[in-house]
């Protein structure tokens, strides 16, 4: 009877969900952890990422792995991570792929089924940027040349339905203006043809453009935080500059597998605003302009709910179409 038992202990062992033994066992994580990123080597999300994953592979005694699998809005990494059954799976969740993605494409998973928001890390604000040649000084001064020539003012954005794109919606609609839009494959070329007066503006992330600020090639009109930035003190928000309500940022967080215990949910976040707090993880992060906060999970899970409702009704009342 005894050695029946083990032997269905085993079987039991290799059917049932990684989570359920996990859980039982309380020995995660017992092999090394990915960490997904769904986009390529050097981009603010990669940079969230190895910041986190140094600091975290300590904590959980496990090495943490990080993996780019950049494409499609950010929900490649996402795709894989809500369909992953290894357990030791984690993804790098961006506002992109988890706010704005699933209201324009067709995804192989459920957003708000398949995963799990586990542990919020922190936010990069975008700002507004004019090209030299551009004669204004402030949000009103540019807001004044727009109403002069409609559509004549071109903004330039990493590709349609990105942050840089629906920070310039909410712009329009607040100012009660038109520019025109012109989507590029990424925010590198982008920034070359805004230096080179191709365009004349655009609502980068501050981490691709505070060297193109500090250069004097691009001047900073307004930051769509609710805060100033503590990379740009000078620099006003949308909020003090007239326009309450043009307010995006580029956010980052943990997410899980959907079927991930709860027990371990509440390890990783734990660990996680650890890491966050350590003064080198904090130090290395604000030099790009991030803005890091702990907050628990359910207010996590609550701010991803508010901002999956928020973009989709941006993307509804500008009829943001992904062609």
């Amino acid at each position: 009877m005894k050695r029946r038992s083990l032997s269905m202990a085993a079987l039991l062992a290799g059917i049932l969900p990684w989570g359920a033994m996990a859980q039982n066992t309380g020995d995660w994580p017992s092999r090394p952890v990915r960490m997904l990123v769904g986009s390529a080597p050097g981009g603010g999300t990669d940079a969230m990422a190895r910041a986190v994953a140094d600091r975290l592979g300590p904590l959980l005694k496990q090495s943490i792995v990080v993996e780019n699998r950049p494409g499609v809005s950010n929900t490649l990494a996402v795709d894989a991570t809500a369909k992953s059954t290894d357990g030791h799976t984690m993804v790098m969740g961006v506002v992109t792929a988890h706010a704005i993605a699933p209201h324009l494409l067709r995804l192989g998973y459920d957003n708000n089924k398949d995963l799990v928001p586990v542990a919020f890390v922190g936010s990069v604000p975008n700002v507004l940027v004019v090209g030299k040649p551009v004669h204004a000084d402030s949000v009103a001064d540019l807001v004044a040349l727009a109403r002069k020539g409609p559509g004549t003012i071109h903004f330039a954005s990493s590709g349609t339905g990105s942050t840089q794109h629906i920070a310039a919606e909410m712009f329009q609609d607040a100012a009660g203006i038109r520019i025109t839009h012109v989507p590029y494959k990424g925010s590198a070329a982008a920034l070359v043809d805004l230096v080179s007066a191709q365009v004349q503006m655009s609502f980068d992330t501050l981490p691709s453009v505070i060297g193109q600020i500090k250069s004097g090639r691009l001047r900073p009109l307004a930051v769509t935080s609710a805060q100033r930035n503590a990379q740009l003190p000078q620099v006003p928000t949308m909020a003090e500059s007239g326009l309450a309500g043009v307010e995006i940022a580029a956010w980052y967080g943990i997410y899980m597998p959907a079927s991930t215990p709860m027990a371990v949910q509440q390890k990783v976040h734990d660990e996680v605003n650890k890491v966050i707090a350590m003064p080198e993880t904090k130090a290395r992060l604000e030099a790009v302009g991030a803005e890091l906060r702990a907050i628990s999970q359910a207010e996590f899970e609550a701010f991803h709910r508010a901002e999956y409702q928020r973009f989709g009704e941006v993307i509804r009342k500008n009829d943001i179409r992904i062609d």
